[in-house]
């Protein structure tokens, strides 16, 4: 079976017809997780297993707010290996290169499924390579809170990594050793699961304002310590200094003051990569030149906009997840710094807040001449990330820009048709380049601003040309027919397969 987009969708899941389309699906939410008679405490990661029955086919579900520093799921996976359970479904909501003793357990038949809305470093590679018996399923930041409150992916277990809680299972992220700001990703979790444990470094008598509400919580397991904060910052989250970057950048700024959304009241995301952190460093110089002053910034926040909020740029920020230490600070003594759950910033089926977005900045790895984008596999199919709110943000802006350079390592960006689709060309609006700007040619709205504007406006078949002339025509990589994975969209549709390598 083909999608809308022509890819193809493996049996028993559902096929994209356009991301219109969602809005007309009923979504059902599963009957809320019972209240708890009270916390129990916990000795040990052992005695978790033994008290909570944990055996063969259950899936345990986990947060990521401690990044590249969590120690939670190793010492899951300790457990597990110690124990040789079987056929477990892990569901972290997101996957990274510290999580490499899943590795082991993937190969030996302990983890059979894993679910998440992105992945790199070893497990991604092993997935890759086909090691997981079961499909790899990728939500989006908006589509997995959906699909757990659905019943879609169902939890038996989750256990969250949580800085700071106290003695009735009330939990926050913004206080303690290992303080990682909001904690957004773990309320669905947190509320749906079927048993819930909160595993800290920090247990105190009370919180005075707590983020995870005690009512949902089972148990409560008392360690040394939950990861290391620093592991929170695993990737760029400073302004380029490259000059393509930074031309990147600035016609993106300027394009976006062309149409006229560089007003009182905007309201915008960007990344946390060097260039969109350059773009927004060019929106900024704008708001303060002009005496502008935002409504709010939302998504994954780093310092930058805690210090824009600061200096009274945004009324707001809405923050599902911290991005680095400065914005782990700001959120637990600003009280214009908002944490919000997964639900919250992006369910297609709930007042969220990509929905109010004047513009998003986003990225690529490969880029179509349909304008779908893929940030999920390089161009071999090798899975090195996931959407994220890639796609929830793409749909909900009003104008969605993505900024790339034209070519990297030596290869085009741009591509006749991407390896894998993770974000539809219909909620893509711009592509800026160094060498032009492309806009989709269903906002005529927008290309009739940009034509006139002076700056360097292309189709994105110029764009293409202009790389090939600079490249050559590249080979097309050969592509297995075996699939590994799938690419859901923010409804539950299959958007496209991921296949082994």
């Amino acid at each position: 079976m083909k999608n809308i987009l022509g890819r193809e969708v493996p049996q028993g899941f559902k096929a994209f017809n356009g991301s219109s389309e969602y809005k007309k699906v009923q979504f059902n939410r599963i009957s809320k997780k019972k209240t708890s008679d009270g916390v129990i405490m916990l000795d040990s990661y052992a005695d978790l297993f033994d008290k909570l029955g944990i055996t063969d086919g259950m899936t345990l579900s986990f947060h990521h707010h401690l990044r590249n520093g969590d120690y939670v799921l190793d010492e899951v996976c300790k457990e597990i290996k110690k124990r040789d359970l079987k056929n477990m479904g892990f569901a972290p909501s997101s996957i990274f290169p510290n999580y490499s003793s899943m590795v082991e357990l993937i190969e030996n038949g302990n983890i059979t499924s894993i679910s998440t809305d992105y992945a790199n470093g070893p497990v991604a590679a092993a997935i890759s390579n086909g090691k997981l018996k079961d499909l790899f399923v990728m939500y989006t930041h908006g589509g997995r809170p959906v699909a757990i409150e659905s019943g879609d992916l169902r939890i038996d277990v989750a256990i969250l990594a949580v800085p700071t809680v106290d003695k009735n299972g009330n939990g926050t992220g913004e206080i303690g050793k290992s303080a990682c700001g909001s904690l957004g990703y773990a309320v669905s979790d947190l509320m749906y699961a079927d048993k819930v444990v909160l595993v800290t470094d920090n247990l105190v008598d009370s919180i005075e304002e707590p983020f995870l509400d005690g009512k949902y919580v089972d148990y409560v397991l008392k360690v040394d310590a939950i990861g290391d904060p620093a592991g929170i910052v695993s990737g760029t989250t400073k302004i380029t200094k490259d000059p393509v970057g930074l031309k990147i950048a600035r016609l993106a700024a300027a394009a976006l003051d062309k149409i006229g959304l560089i007003k009182d009241g905007v309201s915008m995301q960007t990344g946390a990569g060097g260039t969109s952190l350059a773009v927004a460093s060019f929106v900024k110089k704008m708001m303060q030149e002009r005496g502008i002053k935002g409504s709010f910034a939302s998504g994954g926040i780093t310092g930058y906009f805690t210090d824009m909020l600061e200096e009274g740029l945004f009324d707001e920020l809405y923050d599902v997840q911290c991005f680095d230490l400065s914005a782990v600070q700001s959120i637990a003594k600003n009280k214009n710094h908002h944490g919000m759950s997964g639900s919250r910033y992006a369910s297609c089926f709930d007042d969220n807040v990509v929905d109010k977005l004047d513009f998003v900045i986003l990225g690529a790895t490969e880029i179509d001449l349909d304008f779908n984008v893929n940030v999920t596999t390089d161009s071999h199919g090798l899975i090195m990330g996931g959407s994220g709110g890639h796609s929830d943000t793409a749909h909900g802006a009003f104008v969605t820009v993505i900024t790339t350079n034209l070519i990297k390592s030596r290869m085009p960006i741009i591509k006749e048709k991407v390896t894998t689709v993770t974000t539809p060309g219909e909620d893509v609006d711009i592509l800026v380049t160094e060498r032009g700007i492309a806009v989709n040619p269903k906002r005529q709205d927008i290309l009739d601003k940009l034509s006139k504007s002076g700056l360097p406006v292309c189709t994105i078949e110029e764009l293409l040309e202009k790389a090939y002339e600079i490249t050559g025509t590249p080979s097309k990589p050969v592509q297995s027919k075996e699939p590994v994975g799938v690419v859901v969209y923010r409804d539950g549709t299959v958007i496209d397969t991921i296949y082994k390598i």
